[in-house]
């Protein structure tokens, strides 16, 4: 069924006499050229893109960047504080469709445009957040449509002040919570670093966690989720699925909470503190015949001569090949005398020049003489300070319970621009951000992948002839190959190209009321005049609506193969079902 339309095309081309032969191959051609674009309409269609449906689902924070997203946020143009030299966010910001590996058909976000410039761009809470013996959960996609060397895709939680409200945002600006990827080099990890007021000194410090995971280096779209318990523990995910569990009170450093005692600053060790855990044996003596003198090495009174040394020749002689350079001046320079280069003879024998008797370790070396060390009997230990009551200690058990917080900002450097983030959550509720997940991420995931898949090379993408197609893997280049293949032969022999393509030699017979109304005029009589070009355009044109008739029929062929694929991905909608 998928070959009718070439079959007849073939056929013409076979059975044309030379001088006519054109007319038909530009009709034939246009006929393929419809059937192949059918076949590529259908193939590119199978997969399904589902519409972007803004969600349902209410926080107190929920981003998707739909048309009126600039009335949240502001991007800054302020000066980077606290570092050597003077940078000023420059870098620019667009909300768009991704580039590349598009999941959803108007799914939009907001995207870093520049390479190597620092960006920032900030939107406030329509209501200070604050998870006082609540959960806080905060996710958000980050697409890496450039790849990412050196740069981070991390955001930052603000917090809620005066300033916040009134000044540009900056990296001067108070953060609570700061988390996402980073990469540069070697360093690959997920930041999750938390500022904890001191209860007593009202000062501030950055908590690191320990051993973060690796971000998601990818084209892609990846998903990244933090949920912090009021349990005070903690658990972060990539794409859905937990990567890092852990303690506020144990797994970040420096710790929350400091050292109930510390080392007695005023404590010193005491003069006659012996720390000295070996000391040489005091009844020890030097043996008699103990010869500290005796040299390391001696000569060899007991070697000779090798048979073959070569006294009388020199180790280094005048290289012969050398010649005085022209330019050399006798007067000005001296006398020329040639390099020296070993001497070749030297090479075939176990020496030349002067022979000395070698050295040989002495025997009767023993170096000097040392007491065996024994253990100090009057030993006291390592000293250490007497630990004393930290005057700075304090207990926080719950610093989960954050400082409210006021926005969300996107301060970044990076050498890669095309970064794009959307579907930013910040709430409370595990099961709304795994919802937003099924409506967005999972729906978009499923189809990049699909759109990665056919982005890949094939394992065999130059088949070494037509004959090694297949048409299911590539069919517009399968009718294409085809097509070409048969009227390349078929203008030198007609038979030949019907037995070396059997494709369309086999389906002459779904093309037989096109092919009669040219071989009535063409064959009939072998002794007559050959068609004039008139009558064989008329006749191509016929074969042309013929083949027109199979193009729907060719596009259901090739649908077929992917209608389950089509179904699965039809089903899915920015929306769960559950909404």
């Amino acid at each position: 069924m998928r070959a009718t339309a070439l079959l007849a095309l073939g056929c013409y081309a076979a059975v044309a006499r030379a001088d006519v032969a054109d007319d038909l191959e530009d009709s034939a051609a246009d006929v393929s050229s419809s059937v192949a674009s059918a076949v590529e309409s259908v193939t590119s269609s199978s997969v399904n893109k589902p519409t972007f449906t803004p969600t349902t689902l209410k926080a107190p924070f929920l981003e998707q960047f739909t048309d009126d997203w600039e009335t949240r946020w502001q991007a800054s143009h302020a000066k980077k504080e606290n570092t050597e030299e003077e940078w000023q966010y420059v870098g620019t910001w667009n909300v768009e469709e991704p580039a590349v590996f598009r999941g959803i058909e108007g799914d939009k976000g907001l995207v870093l445009k520049d390479k190597a410039a620092h960006h920032a761009i900030s939107a406030k809470f329509p209501k200070a957040v604050t998870n006082k013996d609540d959960s806080l959960v905060v996710q958000y996609e980050v697409k890496l449509q450039a790849g990412l060397e050196c740069g981070g895709a991390y955001m930052k939680l603000l917090q809620d002040n005066t300033a916040l409200h009134a000044d540009e945002f900056s990296n001067a600006s108070p953060y609570i919570i700061m988390f996402g990827p980073d990469k540069c080099g070697s360093t690959n990890k997920v930041h999750f670093i938390f500022r904890h007021k001191n209860p007593k000194t009202g000062e501030y410090e950055e908590k690191h966690l320990k051993s973060p995971p690796a971000a998601r280096i990818t084209k892609t779209s990846s998903l990244y989720t933090l949920i912090v318990r009021p349990d005070q523990t903690f658990e972060m995910m990539i794409d859905g699925g937990s990567v890092k569990n852990g303690s506020l009170l144990e797994d970040f450093n420096p710790s929350v909470n400091p050292e109930k005692e510390i080392d007695d600053p005023n404590d010193e060790k005491p003069a006659d503190w012996v720390e000295d855990a070996k000391i040489p044996d005091p009844e020890a003596t030097k043996p008699e015949d103990w010869d500290e003198d005796a040299p390391f090495e001696i000569v060899d009174e007991e070697a000779e001569m090798p048979e073959d040394w070569l006294e009388d020749e020199p180790s280094m002689v005048p290289d012969p090949e050398a010649e005085k350079p022209e330019d050399w001046d006798d007067e000005e320079d001296g006398d020329w005398v040639p390099p020296m280069v070993p001497n070749p003879k030297c090479d075939e024998v176990s020496g030349c020049g002067p022979w000395e008797k070698p050295t040989i370790r002495n025997p009767a070396y023993k170096g000097k003489w040392t007491a065996l060390l024994i253990d100090n009997p009057a030993y006291q230990g390592v000293w250490k300070p007497a630990k004393i009551a930290n005057p700075d200690y304090f207990e926080d058990k719950s610093p989960a319970n954050f400082e409210a917080m006021g926005g969300i900002g996107f301060e970044l450097w990076t050498m890669q621009n095309d970064i794009l983030f959307d579907n930013i959550y910040v709430g409370h509720s595990e099961s709304d951000a795994a919802s937003l997940r099924k409506e967005t991420f999972d729906v978009k995931k499923a189809v990049e992948k699909q759109e990665e898949e056919k982005d890949k090379p094939k394992k065999d993408d130059t088949p070494k002839s037509p004959m090694d197609l297949n048409f299911m893997d590539d069919p517009v280049k399968y009718v294409t190959e085809k097509f070409d293949l048969f009227m390349t032969i078929a203008k030198r022999d007609p038979i030949q190209a019907a037995k070396f393509v059997p494709e369309i030699a086999g389906g002459l017979a779904v093309g037989a009321v096109t092919i009669v109304l040219l071989l009535g005029g063409l064959l009939a009589g072998g002794s007559k005049a050959a068609p004039s070009k008139e009558q064989v355009k008329a006749s191509a044109d016929k074969a042309k609506v013929q083949a027109q008739k199979t193009k729907d029929q060719v596009a259901d062929a090739v649908a077929s193969g992917t209608d389950q694929a089509k179904d699965e991905v039809n089903k899915r909608t920015t929306r769960s079902s559950a909404q």
